[in-house]
């Protein structure tokens, strides 16, 4: 499906190809009671960050995998023990956490090592992503943003999600802001860049494409826009609640035994 461009060559929000402005596909009034899911990405150095706080700023319900990733690794946890047999003890700092920085390191320059953590973290990350968005609905939200760096690059999770959202910035921009950041040479840059997806590569599987090539009050303008695109639906949400409502028992507990099993 073709990405509706927010904002590229300053457009305003568009809606999807097969979709028209102004209407969430496939949200009639029946649909409309049901939670959905926002797949939000990007790329490294893209400015994803930048769109996120708008999103908190707009009291949105994000989940960040990211944050996610930091926790499950956290010393005696599963998947922190599974990685020192894998990867040895130097990629410690002296408290036991694991030195990302290092890790980053070996997975970048190793494809193999890198497919290895992630069959190692993604399982982990996908039970605690399962929790918060059971929290969410428990809460009555009516959407939720998941913030998944590689969205497109686990292709497997993009069924799942009703929309999935860009945050894209052209390749120069993108070399020189990671430069800049980390303070990386260009081929230290170059070769963390083409461990991912391009994304260009992205923006032909993403429903929406937020242009963060120019300043931050451009950017700002078009995540308001996506923001009014999805709050669309959200007159809708008292009918979501009077059902819930009949089943706001027994979801607390189906959450409750979730979390507790999980955990």
């Amino acid at each position: 499906m073709r990405a509706a461009l927010i904002g590229l060559e300053r457009r305003p929000l568009l809606a999807p190809a097969n979709r028209r402005a102004g209407h969430c596909g496939g949200c009639e009034a029946g649909q409309r009671s049901t939670m959905f899911l926002v797949g939000l990405s990007g790329g490294i150095a893209s400015g994803k960050s930048t769109v996120v706080a708008v999103l908190r700023e707009l009291g949105c319900a994000v989940i960040d995998a990211d944050v996610i990733a930091r926790q499950v690794v956290q010393p005696h946890s599963k998947a922190h023990q599974q990685i020192l047999q894998h990867f040895g003890t130097e990629i410690l700092l002296e408290n036991g956490e694991i030195n990302r920085e290092a890790l980053g390191n070996i997975i970048f320059s190793q494809p193999e090592k890198r497919r290895l953590l992630n069959s190692i973290t993604h399982p982990e990350i996908m039970k605690e992503m399962l929790k918060q968005v059971l929290k969410y609905f428990v809460l009555g939200y009516h959407y939720v943003i998941l913030d998944i760096p590689l969205l497109f690059e686990t292709r497997g999770l993009t069924r799942f999600m009703k929309y999935t959202v860009l945050v894209y910035c052209d390749p120069p921009t993108q070399l020189a802001r990671l430069m800049k950041r980390n303070g990386l040479g260009v081929a230290e840059a170059e070769a963390r860049i083409s461990s991912q997806l391009p994304l260009d590569e992205k923006r032909k599987w993403a429903t929406h494409v937020i242009d963060n090539c120019g300043d931050r009050e451009s950017t700002r303008r078009q995540v308001l826009r996506l923001h009014a695109h999805l709050e669309d639906s959200l007159h809708f949400l008292w009918a979501r609640l009077a059902v819930g409502a009949a089943v706001a028992g027994l979801g607390g507990l189906v959450f409750l035994l979730i979390r507790h099993f999980i955990s």
